[in-house]
């Protein structure tokens, strides 16, 4: 019986599991590669300009709210257990864990995605810091604050289409989970989407001090 289990997770281009779980490994890493280098030219474009225009930086910083911007990083770290907890479970053949743990990972991306959307990009907009589209800020340093949420915009913007893309790919997974698709032979897709949510959480990291603490707060 453990051998028909077997052969069925085994995709034919591979000789054994181990082989295949290594090759979906390596790709996603070389997938992730990528995205550091994607988000390493955002990182290094945004450090020269607020070294350039720090001031202006840390006025439009201090614009921010950064109680809604630590609550949101405690919703991304949470969400990672709930990840990690999922491959376990995958691992385990546990099918009805499994279901739960991604269920409350999108659910807390969910969470994070909304708080993102309906309380700091609204609350932005409508206060005047959206360049482009309403910007009416008038105070010191405005063009530099201007060129702030411009990176502030992009950075959280292209992060947040990161959450969007993994929370399609959790409603895939779930749903195979459902019909008995993973067990401890056939868990390859789970632990590869916890790397990459994994990364998406890691980014926020970097971004949340970046964005939200230039100046410290008086």
């Amino acid at each position: 019986m453990a051998d028909s289990h077997t052969a069925s997770a085994l995709a034919h281009q591979f000789e054994d599991l181990e082989q295949q779980e290594e090759a979906a490994s390596l790709g996603m890493w070389i997938f992730l590669a990528t995205e550091v280098m994607f988000f390493g030219g955002l990182f290094a474009s945004y450090t020269i300009y607020r070294n350039l225009y720090l001031p202006g930086f840390e006025v439009g910083s201090h614009h921010l709210n950064v109680t809604i911007g630590a609550i949101n990083t405690a919703v991304l770290i949470c969400s990672s257990l709930t990840m990690a907890l999922a491959v376990r479970a995958a691992k385990m053949g546990k099918r009805k864990t499994l279901m739960t743990f991604l269920i409350s990972t999108m659910l807390l991306g969910l969470v994070f995605i909304l708080i993102k959307l309906l309380l700091e990009w609204r609350h932005d907009y409508l206060e005047g810091f959206a360049p482009g589209l309403n910007f009416t800020f008038a105070g010191a340093h405005a063009k530099s604050v201007e060129m702030f949420f411009c990176f502030y915009f992009i950075m959280t913007g292209v992060h947040a289409l990161h959450m969007v893309v993994g929370e399609g790919i959790l409603s895939v997974l779930l749903v195979l989970a459902w019909q008995g698709h993973f067990g401890p032979q056939r868990h390859n897709a789970i632990e590869t989407m916890g790397l990459y949510w994994h990364f998406v959480d890691i980014v926020w990291i970097f971004l949340f001090p970046l964005l939200y603490l230039i100046g410290g707060r008086y």
